[in-house]
């Protein structure tokens, strides 16, 4: 999605007839169905005007302009790219991040390689603006084929605060950030002509119409996986390219884990986020650094699948890091440095349960034990995936158990990560069906072209188009399901019973006793699974089944049928039933990266979800 792009002549002139702001918010409403926020219009008027004056300076009369340019797989777009060519006629790409910062709302932060930045309304840590740059260039170069080619173009990647001085003792310019201003620099107010000779040194040869298509007829490479590649990231090295929000918590991270082993002070880390936006990429790649710095860190889940699946593609030296949130009660008091609980919705009341020796039961809250084992503890949460009354895992839950290890405040850091890596990097998929499912009110009511969403007529052709998707490329979709029916256990043979029946359709759930094989081997191509399972795991597409446990009444809204519910643990004396259900639901619906297929067994239900796609 680009927003604006055309002839350097044709921006030059849009900006002189102060329309350029129009242009882009034109796009804007056309893609998202809504306006864009005062601020983001005042910006692309500002900036980009001021921004014309380094164009005009360097003399650039062949180039190409494209402003706001999404990243692929991603939500997060690019402010500025300028095609053209170098003076030995080299294809030459310039990306640039515009910054409206000024040195009186920019701070210094401890955590290295991130900077405060004061919004008025609230201070907010961010990574440095070119290690931010830095993200969107690999970004770039890791995604799209052309950069790959014999003779790729060259891409230099820069940021213009054109309100910010480069005065002594300027944050954005401590020694500290030199060896990232050497690769992606900063220009600062006073650099206007310096910025127009960077500019003609790598544009003045024209043609960037000519590049400009090469680079938009780019084949996009296929997105990562993160259990393709946890296996690296744990034994070798860092993998993913973070992006923006990330980096932030990333940095702030990794340098609270090089402050621990000189003080015996706790510190709490929490990085909020819903599906998509990268906590396991995060916790897993802070979990490889760390280790390779000799820090003592441990992995922590609430979910036997996602652990179980993890050991097993780690290896035999790295599968003991891997814990559940009840394996600490016998740990020593701060003996862990790092401890990681990834998934931290997902925190019971107690460790205790009916397997648990007598001997071995605590009185303690789980969150306590969690707290106790470690110096850092880092939690990765989403409070809208909770879907069992007996997980309770929340940012309040884990401050107020804070007070209870005399933890400051000021020892207490939260991030939010907002960038939507999944969903063909629709943020606004999200924000829909929340609001579809009455989760929470989203600005955005329309469905996003982006994500592929579509309602099947019958559970026999929704099998069909996952069969179809895992026949073009092997283990890449899976089907899902409410838990609505009985779930079976093998038969002596070993076969799997068909418990999921709907007229004369009929599959079986997810092996009973394997169940954690489900997401990663190819048997779970034939199996249903349910949100136990599916949580965590992530898929180009998914099917779901959505069932008659949860069902909405133009009259009456969503509502919640236990009797058509087989999950026993849920369903019962649960006054939450409705909630944890539309967060089961979300769950199953925002695990795929490419496609979502639904097929609704009620039908009023899937009236409304039609609605609502019409209105889009």
């Amino acid at each position: 999605m680009i927003l604006y792009e055309g002839t350097m002549e044709k921006f030059s002139s849009d900006v002189m007839q102060n329309c350029i702001a129009d242009r882009a918010a034109e796009k804007y409403m056309a893609h998202y169905h809504r306006r864009p926020v005062d601020s983001e219009y005042r910006s692309w008027a500002y900036s980009l005007a001021i921004l014309n004056n380094s164009f005009q300076y360097a003399g650039l009369k062949d180039s190409h302009v494209v402003v706001e340019y999404e990243l692929p797989y991603s939500s997060k777009r690019i402010d500025v790219l300028v095609f053209g060519t170098n003076d030995k006629n080299e294809d030459s790409i310039v990306l640039m991040e515009l910054k409206q910062w000024s040195n009186n709302n920019v701070e210094d932060s401890d955590s290295e390689g991130n900077v405060f930045v004061n919004y008025g309304t609230h201070k907010e840590e961010r990574p440095h603006p070119s290690l931010q740059v830095e993200g969107y260039h690999f970004g770039l170069k890791d995604f799209l084929t052309v950069f790959s080619e014999n003779d790729a173009p060259s891409l230099d990647s820069c940021t213009y605060a054109h309100n910010y001085s480069n005065e002594k003792d300027a944050v954005l310019y401590l020694p500290k950030f030199e060896k990232a201003l050497e690769s992606f620099p900063i220009f600062a107010k006073e650099d206007a002509i310096k910025l127009g000779g960077f500019l003609k040194e790598r544009l003045q040869g024209g043609k960037g119409q000519f590049v400009f298509e090469r680079f938009a007829a780019s084949p996009v490479k296929p997105s990562k996986k993160l259990l393709d590649h946890t296996s690296d990231m744990i034994n070798k090295q860092q993998i993913f390219n973070l992006i923006d929000d990330q980096i932030a918590a990333y940095n702030a991270i990794i340098t609270k884990a090089k402050k621990i082993s000189k003080t015996k002070i706790k510190s709490i880390i929490i990085v909020k986020g819903g599906p998509g936006t990268g906590k396991s990429v995060i916790a897993l790649e802070v979990m490889g650094e760390l280790m390779r710095k000799g820090q003592t860190v441990f992995h922590a889940t609430g979910g036997k699948a996602f652990t179980e699946t993890l050991r097993k593609i780690v290896g035999s030296r790295a599968k003991n890091l891997f814990k559940y949130f009840n394996s600490f009660l016998r740990t020593k008091n701060n003996e862990i440095d790092v401890l990681i609980c990834d998934e931290a919705h997902r925190i019971r009341e107690t460790s205790n349960s009916r397997y648990t020796p007598a001997a071995m039961r605590s009185n303690a809250p789980q969150i306590f034990e969690l707290l106790n084992v470690a110096k850092l503890s880092i939690f990765f949460i989403d409070e809208y995936q909770v879907v069992r009354p007996n997980e309770i895992g929340s940012v309040d839950l884990i401050k107020e158990a804070a007070k209870g290890f005399d933890i400051a405040d000021s020892d207490i850091s939260e991030f939010e990560l907002k960038t939507q890596f999944r969903c063909s990097g629709s943020d606004a998929y999200l924000q829909w069906l929340d609001n579809a499912l009455g989760i929470r009110e989203s600005d955005i009511a329309e469905l996003d072209s982006k994500m592929e969403f579509k309602i099947i007529d019958t559970p026999q052709d929704l099998k069909k188009v996952i069969d179809q998707k895992n026949s073009e490329k092997e283990n890449c979709a899976r089907l899902v399901a409410g838990f609505c029916w009985p779930w079976s256990e093998p038969r002596r043979d070993g076969t799997l019973v068909n418990d999921v029946k709907i007229d004369d359709f009929e599959m079986p759930w997810e092996h009973k006793t394997d169940f954690w094989k489900w997401a990663t081997d190819k048997s779970g191509m034939d199996q249903v699974g349910t949100v136990y399972t599916a949580q965590g795991f992530e898929f180009d597409y998914i099917g779901v089944i959505f069932g008659k446990d949860l069902v909405y009444r133009k009259d009456k809204g969503w509502q919640a049928l236990p009797e058509n519910s087989c999950d026993s643990m849920v369903k019962k004396n649960n006054n939450e039933l409705e909630k944890h259900l539309k967060h089961v639901y979300r769950v199953l619906m925002s695990r795929a990266h490419r496609g979502v297929f639904v097929y609704f067994m009620d039908k009023e239900t899937e009236a409304y979800f039609k609605g609502l796609m019409k209105k889009s």
